[in-house]
């Protein structure tokens, strides 16, 4: 059977790493070529050093995946940074680094996008969001509202651009067990309890693999599902809409 991504291009942001290396690595086994854009090195058949936060980087960025790859069907805008504490724990300077990554970079990588975007007849963007949009965190205002401005942007996205042919939803992960939560974790008074209190609070009791969000991402990008557009797909455990009792 011929891969669900066979023949196409995919460009994922943030890619070295975490998430995005896993979802890298899921977009080539459906058998798509993939490009990384991050500030890392990492695995994949094209990785290129962009800065989402530089406009001039981003198109750069595309120009070469056109280059080398001969263009782009499919981005992954999955750039981002996190952020601690609650509506007084973060200064100007922090709430326009946080936002320019995790919000205008979607933008800047989009926009450079589109025109090939537009050529493609397998064309999907899928944006990468969080638990924190749809849940009221403690200590992560400044991240909470950037997650939720990407799922308002992927919503109107979706609608700008699906009679152009270009699908766009966004995948909304629990708390994933990337380096990130392991850095936090690390800086914990008591890391193995932190950890517990991250599991215990998604209802199926673990955090969530990056290859599980993936797994959501290849089937939202995929050609299969060219019904589904201005989707959130939830990949929380069942964080995000149950309500169980204590066992």
């Amino acid at each position: 059977m011929t891969a669900p991504l066979d023949g196409l291009v995919a460009v994922v942001t943030g890619g070295a790493s975490g998430l995005g290396a896993a979802i890298a690595r899921r977009l080539r086994a459906d058998g798509a070529r993939v490009a990384i854009f991050d500030l890392q090195d990492g695995a994949a058949d094209l990785a290129v050093r962009v800065d989402v936060t530089d406009d001039a980087s981003v198109r750069d960025g595309i120009q070469r995946v056109v280059d080398e790859l001969g263009g782009v069907d499919i981005v992954v805008n999955n750039a981002g940074i996190g952020a601690q504490g609650d509506i007084a724990g973060n200064d100007d300077d922090e709430w326009h680094r946080v936002w320019d990554i995790n919000v205008v970079g979607i933008a800047r990588v989009t926009r450079a996008a589109l025109p090939h975007l537009r050529r493609s007849s397998s064309a999907a963007i899928c944006n990468t969001s969080s638990i924190a949009a749809t849940a009221g965190l403690p200590q992560r205002a400044l991240y909470s509202a950037t997650k939720g401005a990407v799922l308002s942007l992927t919503l109107a996205m979706a609608a700008d651009h699906l009679r152009e042919g270009i699908r766009v939803n966004a995948v909304n992960p629990g708390t994933a067990d990337t380096p990130w939560i392991g850095r936090l974790l690390e800086r914990a008074d008591d890391p193995a309890a932190e950890r517990a209190a991250l599991e215990a609070r998604q209802p199926h009791g673990r955090l969530v693999s990056p290859d599980e969000v993936a797994d959501a991402v290849a089937y939202l990008v995929s050609p299969r599902a060219g019904s589904t557009t201005g989707v959130t797909l939830a990949v929380d455990g069942g964080m995000q809409g149950l309500r169980l009792r204590p066992e």
